[in-house]
């Protein structure tokens, strides 16, 4: 599925306009990344948690040459399922 069907998907269970539903799919995505990039957690009971790890500075290879590289710290956001979708899924 990606975000067009989501948006449509959104609309045919909310009984609304695809606009209307784009506009929530979009406020709600942007309101994840906001609380990302503040550091905060996003917890969705029964759904999952969105979060933020650290990644620490370290060192690497360049494939195609073998030099060793210096990577640089960073942070990836990331998703663990809750029980309930997890059990959906299974």
């Amino acid at each position: 599925m990606n975000k067009s069907e989501l948006i449509a998907t959104v609309a045919s269970s909310a009984d609304t306009t695809k606009a209307t539903a784009e506009k929530v799919v979009n406020a709600t995505f942007d309101a994840i990344k906001t609380a990302l990039t503040k550091g905060d957690a996003v917890r969705l009971v029964g759904f999952g948690t969105f979060d933020v790890s650290e990644r620490a500075a370290r060192q690497g290879r360049n494939p195609q040459t073998g030099a060793v590289i210096q990577i640089k710290a960073s942070k990836q956001p990331k998703f663990k399922a809750g029980k309930e979708l997890k059990d959906a899924v299974n």
